[in-house]
């Protein structure tokens, strides 16, 4: 009974068609009723139960991945990646966030650079780059204007000085 099942487990999921692929018809045997009652019972535990389970899985992993993703995208429309400011800040005048994002803190900017130091030998660096090139040694991003921009900067002087 015990290799029956191993045949049936082993044949049964990767036939095209099922375990009937694999193996005879029951009819006309000794133990026909036995038989289709193990074909019906393998079907239903095996191919319903088991398989639905792992799909069910697998389409929760990628629901969960999705899920991440689009929260990531509205996360990157919403505020900017570099400094963290909100886009309500920036569009205060028309296309202030998306010129942010272009123009001053382009992301690809940032990598650009951190790509121009690692292929820059580090006895060339300046004291910028040396001070950067270290935080990223040490995986701090704290070189980052996180929270802070030219625009800021300009309306907090602007209201200081008034």
């Amino acid at each position: 009974m015990g290799t029956c099942f191993i045949f049936h487990l082993y044949k049964g999921v990767r036939a095209g068609g099922g375990i009937g692929d694999e193996i005879g018809d029951p009819v006309g045997d000794a133990y026909e009723y036995w038989r289709i009652i193990f074909d019906i019972t393998f079907f239903f535990f095996v191919i319903v139960i088991l398989l639905a389970i792992i799909q069910g899985l697998i389409i929760d992993a990628f629901g969960e991945l999705r899920g991440q993703l689009d929260s990531v995208k509205d996360n990157m429309e919403a505020a900017c990646f570099i400094c963290e400011i909100g886009k309500d800040f920036f569009d205060v005048v028309p296309h202030g966030f998306d010129t942010h994002v272009e123009k001053e803190h382009n992301l690809a900017n940032y990598m650009f650079f951190l790509m121009h130091l690692i292929n820059k030998p580090d006895t060339e660096y300046t004291g910028q780059e040396t001070y950067v090139w270290n935080m990223y040694q040490e995986r701090c991003w704290d070189f980052f204007p996180v929270g802070d921009c030219f625009r800021k900067q300009y309306d907090e002087a602007a209201g200081g000085g008034g």
